[in-house]
């Protein structure tokens, strides 16, 4: 949910353009109307031409990585398939998160059985996430990003023009469609009364919308769009993951909640590469509204803080053995933090978020252990 259970949660949460969906304003005097604000996704027209001037000799080499053009990351090599370029638009890079979740929440919920049946489910809940809502996410704030992506990086496969409009809007259709299917499917077998996993399906595609979308448009506000970034990539799918095979309690609800404050830090770590294009169209990213020295700071300041208060409740609780785990596994991303991002975090994000990112998943998964028993 990509946003939901895609969206909503990795968690590699930062990677690359993916990670920090951004977004600019339509300006055209044309189109102050907003026309089709319901799903439609054919937004105003841009004139492209006004935009491609601003933009900078970004392109690729020729020797870009084709495995980077299939993740869809920095780096891609120039792709004239079509299918390879709608799998890049869908950011596999940015799944495995929401894989991450639904395994959390299905841990949490202290029901899974290790059969056939409880597998089977499993998979079709992180196929609901990732590829389909998550690809849904990450293709519709494409489509969104595309006068932004003209100036940052005009090579990506629409603002280059690799795909057409109406290939663009016919996969985020059947993105959607298909993942909202499933959803309803997982209800069904689940035997629930309240088609929970539905709904949220639903609500994170709702907001992988306007998240990304006009007149909302949530990743404008710094604040606003990355809490709901890391809710998107770490609540949802482990509320799917809860739901699907046991309870979703408030309690835990909260506690995801809470998790999201230490994604909106790994969100912000990608708005570092952006502040250039940020700049130009006025997005208020954190770094652009508070300079790089303070929202680098901020940035770890949300990460830290945010596990260090977890682990609290979790030694509040009387589960102490989690906490005095999860309090080992912030110790070596302090370390990186210090070693790579806090030193320069345009040059090395990517090189920090490798190193300190998978300490920050395996606490997710000691929290979910900690609160299913």
């Amino acid at each position: 949910m990509a946003i939901v259970v895609g969206t909503v949660s990795s968690m590699r949460l930062s990677y690359s353009k993916a990670d920090r969906l951004r977004t600019s304003r339509l300006v055209s005097p044309t189109t102050v109307s907003f026309p089709r604000q319901r799903l439609t996704v054919r937004a105003a027209e841009i004139e492209t031409n006004k935009v491609k001037p601003q933009a900078p000799d970004k392109a690729p080499a020729g020797n870009g990585s084709s495995i980077n053009q299939l993740l869809g990351i920095k780096g891609a090599a120039q792709e004239t398939n079509k299918w390879k370029i709608r799998l890049q638009l869908t950011k596999p890079v940015t799944w495995a998160p929401l894989i991450w979740g639904v395994v959390c929440g299905a841990a949490a919920s202290g029901n899974f059985h290790w059969n056939l049946e409880d597998v089977s489910k499993s998979i079709v809940c992180m196929i609901m996430s990732a590829p389909c809502l998550t690809g849904y996410t990450q293709t519709i704030n494409d489509w969104y990003d595309r006068e932004i992506d003209a100036i940052n990086e005009p090579y990506r496969p629409i603002p280059s023009g690799a795909i057409s409009e109406s290939e663009v809007i016919t996969q985020i259709w059947v993105l959607l469609l298909g993942g909202l299917g499933l959803a309803g499917l997982l209800d069904v077998w689940a035997g629930h009364n309240f088609p929970v996993v539905f709904y949220l399906a639903l609500g994170g595609s709702l907001l992988s919308y306007i998240y990304s979308a006009p007149p909302l448009k949530l990743k404008q506000n710094g604040w606003i769009g990355n809490f709901a970034l890391g809710a998107s990539y770490i609540s949802l799918p482990w509320w799917a993951g809860q739901a699907l095979f046991g309870t979703l309690t408030p309690d835990i609800i909260v506690l995801t909640l809470l998790y999201s404050i230490a994604g909106l830090g790994i969100a912000i770590v990608n708005d570092f590469k952006s502040i250039e294009g940020d700049r130009v169209l006025g997005l208020q990213s954190l770094p652009v509204a508070f300079g790089v020295d303070t929202a680098k700071w901020i940035c770890v300041g949300a990460i830290d803080i945010t596990q260090i208060s977890v682990a609290g409740y979790l030694l509040g609780s009387g589960k102490s053995y989690y906490a005095l785990a999860l309090l080992a596994l912030v110790i070596p991303q302090v370390v990186f933090q210090f070693q790579y991002f806090l030193k320069d975090p345009i040059k090395y994000d990517v090189k920090y978020q490798a190193s300190a990112q998978p300490f920050l998943v395996l606490g997710l998964l000691v929290t979910a252990l900690a609160t299913s028993h």
